[in-house]
């Protein structure tokens, strides 16, 4: 009798141990036929323009959030930070890619805006300058160089930055200066790391776009410039496209290169970035634009930026948020 009674109760158990993992099961099913109904029914197009420092990440973004939502398409194109505002503000756009602070004026506007990443701007050279060997990267430039450089304009020789004697003074080897002659967001921030805030404060040969700037740079041995930084390195090697190098700064002025100042590849350099030995500026968060709050299509692309696309960051080369800022942006979008 006890072991009919012991029989049944374990019948029982087991009955409704299987019917809650049945319910549980089908709930389970009933939560993913939603979410993809949920995916079919999220269609349209999400059109996106700005900064070219954003650029690649958006490309990333845009792959991985099609494979989610097959019907939804996101079309990118780059063309400086003051363009993305110009055409979100204008609604030519859906979302503006900035990589500046935003502006008081832009706020009034209906501008609206969350941070999504971060990187930095980062002045490079050619790795064939002549005066590389003689002293440059074991020196480094200092902070005032660059200021006479781009803010004061002063005409100056490689060989005068590096104190090498005879070269200092032979106009042979002058620096040719760069800069951005198209709005973007990398030349107000190396401006503002010059003590400066526009863009309009820098002084050079005006290159358009981030890849124009470096391309310009790759085919002159005496130049100098800057590049936001996915141009600075490579997203395949990891470092700097052949032709270029990162200028060595010598960030805490003590006359000489230290390791952590020493920034050859971009692991080295995000390195750099997140223990603060790379100043901010010009490293700076990165921002998404659009005017009188994120709505639709474009609320449901930047929810996902900020919670699954946040995987895809490190992957292509750019620095997360903190977890404060992801919060504080999500609240933005009323989460």
């Amino acid at each position: 009798m006890r072991f009919k009674l012991r029989l049944m109760s374990l019948t029982i158990g087991l009955s409704l141990f299987l019917g809650l993992m049945s319910s549980s099961l089908g709930q389970e099913r009933k939560n993913r036929l939603g979410s993809l109904k949920a995916a079919e029914e999220l269609q349209g197009t999400i059109r996106v323009s700005g900064a070219w420092a954003l650029y690649p990440m958006l490309v990333k973004w845009g792959e991985e959030f099609r494979k989610a939502y097959p019907n939804i398409r996101v079309d990118i194109s780059a063309g400086g930070a003051g363009k993305g505002v110009a055409d979100a503000l204008a609604g030519l756009v859906n979302i503006g890619m900035v990589s500046r602070d935003i502006s008081p004026e832009e706020v009034k506007q209906s501008a609206v805006y969350v941070p999504v990443v971060k990187d930095a701007v980062f002045p490079m050279m050619n790795e064939a300058n002549p005066i590389l060997p003689n002293g440059l990267s074991r020196k480094g430039i200092k902070k005032q160089t660059f200021l006479d450089l781009w803010i004061k304009g002063r005409g100056m020789t490689w060989g005068e930055i590096v104190q090498t004697g005879s070269q200092s003074t032979d106009a042979k080897y002058r620096v040719n200066v760069y800069t951005r002659s198209d709005s973007c967001g990398a030349a107000e921030t190396w401006a503002q790391y010059l003590g400066k805030k526009k863009q309009e404060d820098l002084q050079g040969i005006g290159v358009y776009g981030d890849p124009g700037l470096a391309e310009a740079v790759r085919k002159d041995p005496l130049g100098i410039g800057y590049n936001n930084l996915n141009y600075a390195f490579d997203l395949k090697t990891g470092l700097p496209p052949k032709g270029l190098r990162v200028v060595p700064v010598d960030l805490n002025e003590n006359g000489k290169i230290d390791p952590e100042e020493d920034l050859p590849s971009k692991s080295r350099a995000i390195q750099a970035i997140a223990s603060g030995v790379y100043p901010s500026p010009p490293a700076r968060d990165l921002y998404l634009l659009t005017k009188d709050g994120f709505k639709g299509l474009t609320r449901e692309f930047i929810q996902w930026i900020l919670t699954e696309g946040q995987k895809y960051v490190d992957e292509t080369g750019y620095i997360q948020l903190k977890k404060t800022q992801v919060s504080a942006a999500l609240r933005m979008l009323g989460n």
